[in-house]
């Protein structure tokens, strides 16, 4: 069988999204991943040649197309698989997972704004409120996830489980300072118990 082609990186959680979806649809040994640099600021052209975002994870398919980003790349791998729960059918479970899809993307989008502005911007032209405004947008998605999070799933999770996972995943391995649990408790035990899936047991971040 002709491999799916991933360029990555080790740290991103938006490649962990689509690894979890991978292991979740069936299909994760079929990727073979591509050595890159994804950075927000020097262009990596390994990337660029497929994706003119030059950013990852970008999915290469066996006829040569590319897709990306990580919205796009979960629901092609779970169109691959078994599975009938990563996105729902047509109906208000599908608004709901994508929806959360949203909130737990919007969530890193604004993690890796505050963490980009103090570890790729120059510290002469660094902005602090900026950082805080992004924290801020932070801390209402946790409150949002808190308020949601009786309703979330773990052994069947659709992709807005899988979103929040790997979003609570990125501030434990980025931002451990805020101790989002504290305040967060119902939240917090999902996370645990959702931790503990294979699925993200086997795509846990590191540095390569």
């Amino acid at each position: 069988m002709t491999a799916l082609q991933l360029l990555y990186a080790p740290t991103s959680p938006y490649v962990r999204k689509v690894m979890v979806c991978a292991h979740l649809a069936g299909v994760a040994d079929r990727i073979r991943f591509l050595d890159s640099a994804a950075h927000p600021i020097r262009r990596d052209g390994r990337i660029a040649a497929h994706n003119p975002l030059a950013k990852v994870p970008t999915l290469i398919l066996p006829g040569g197309q590319a897709l990306y980003d990580s919205r796009v790349i979960c629901e092609y791998l779970a169109s691959l698989g078994a599975n009938d729960h990563l996105f729902p059918g047509d109906g208000p479970e599908r608004w709901l997972a994508l929806t959360r899809q949203a909130l737990g993307d919007g969530l890193l989008d604004a993690a890796l704004l505050a963490r980009y502005e103090f570890t790729a911007r120059p510290a002469e032209r660094q902005w602090p409120e900026w950082r805080e405004a992004q924290l801020v947008k932070v801390a209402a998605s946790l409150d949002e996830i808190e308020a949601q999070a009786p309703a979330l799933a773990i052994r069947r999770p659709a992709i807005g489980d899988v979103a929040i996972g790997c979003a609570l995943g990125y501030l434990d391995f980025r931002f451990p300072d805020i101790d989002w649990r504290a305040g967060h408790p119902r939240a917090a035990r999902w996370f645990e118990e959702f931790l503990a899936l294979p699925a993200m047991q086997a795509t846990a971040p590191h540095e390569a």
